[in-house]
């Protein structure tokens, strides 16, 4: 019997870790030996094989941050009040090498409205590629909600991911809207060239149109996404519903726990034998209440975010699959109108023909 204990894994099976296929994980060989000594190469599946996958993904990784050419930051958030309204400007510093550029560096100020305006540009001109979403705009949160440091930042970095993304994409960075957004000291006078209020409205008019006409065959590929948008829509947003419950139940079983400590700390203050234990409970208590906090803060300053972005993403999938059926839906309808158009043509050669004098 050995004096060491082994460990057991989640189903209550003790774990042999003086197995030979078990230590694989430590060796960066593609083969091991079998029984009689001979090579064998290990299984696809192996962990060896994972290892070395992991390691191909970081050499890619690597290959791929040496091709960028366009490197895009969002940074120095500054408070800016006028006789109106209050809001924030951010940096957005720019680095390229694209021969597009005048200049290889760029410093602009930006507001949450001018990112609005370059997102809702680049879906204008690529209405079936996927743009990353921006974080919510929020209008019903308070003054001092909207200008809190924390949500500050969590806005700049998802403002930051925002435009990373967009630097990344082989055709979305090189949209001229985005050299605009990055180079233009003022956006004024390029957010006046956008389509009117008519043009939108007749967008969205031919959309709804398209919408209620259906389309008479949804290619087999986009319809498994779309089932595949749909569920990962829904579980995604459960997913993020439940986070926020736990989050909120935890703010209050703080907010008990913060009240418990210093009961017993003076209740051990007026009992004899008992106040040792009695403190040694209060600082008990204490230390969950901390343990916790920065638990509640950990979820919402790492998961929350995250899994709101896919809510995000989600959404704008579904956007995107729903104007691409529209398309098909007006390619259709075009379709129709000119099969429709060279029957009557046809029948009115016809009719001609029919009518006419003979020579």
């Amino acid at each position: 019997m050995s004096g060491h204990t082994v460990p057991a894994d989640f189903s209550g099976h003790m774990l042999d870790l003086d197995e030979d296929e078990d230590l694989e994980v430590f060796s960066k060989k593609t083969s091991t030996l079998d029984g009689d000594g001979n090579l064998v190469p290990n299984s696809p599946s192996s962990l060896v094989n994972q290892y070395r996958l992991d390691e191909e993904e970081e050499e890619e990784e690597e290959q791929h941050a040496n091709t960028i050419d366009l490197f895009i930051t969002v940074d120095n958030p500054e408070s800016h009040v006028t006789a109106i309204e209050t809001f924030i400007m951010y940096r957005v510093l720019t680095k390229t090498t694209r021969s597009e550029f005048d200049c290889s560096e760029y410093e602009v100020r930006r507001r949450y409205q001018d990112f609005l305006w370059l997102r809702s540009r680049l879906e204008e001109n690529h209405p079936t590629l996927i743009v990353h979403p921006l974080p919510e705009k929020f209008v019903m949160k308070s003054m001092v909600e909207r200008f809190n440091d924390d949500f500050i930042e969590t806005r700049r970095n998802a403002l930051d991911r925002f435009l990373k993304k967009i630097s990344e994409h082989p055709v979305l960075s090189f949209s001229e809207h985005l050299q605009v957004f990055l180079t233009e000291p003022e956006l004024t006078s390029y957010k006046k060239q956008g389509p009117g209020f008519l043009s939108r409205m007749g967008d969205t008019v031919r959309g709804l149109a398209n919408s209620v006409r259906g389309l008479k065959s949804r290619p087999d590929e986009f319809t498994h996404m779309q089932e595949y948008v749909e569920d990962f829509s829904n579980k995604i947003c459960s997913l993020d519903k439940v986070t926020q419950r736990i989050i909120r139940e935890q703010k209050e079983y703080l907010d008990e726990l913060k009240q418990y400590g210093p009961t017993y700390t003076q209740w051990a203050g007026s009992e004899g034998d008992l106040a040792e234990p009695l403190k040694g409970v209060a600082s008990c208590v204490e230390h969950c209440g901390k343990e916790t906090e920065e638990q509640t803060q950990h979820l919402s300053e790492v998961l929350v975010p995250v899994l709101h972005e896919y809510v995000l993403c989600a959404e704008t999938l579904r956007g995107v699959m729903r104007r691409r059926d529209n398309l098909q839906a007006e390619f259709e309808a075009k379709n129709e109108a000119l099969v429709s158009r060279k029957t009557d043509q046809e029948s009115t050669l016809t009719l001609m023909s029919l009518y006419s004098p003979s020579a």
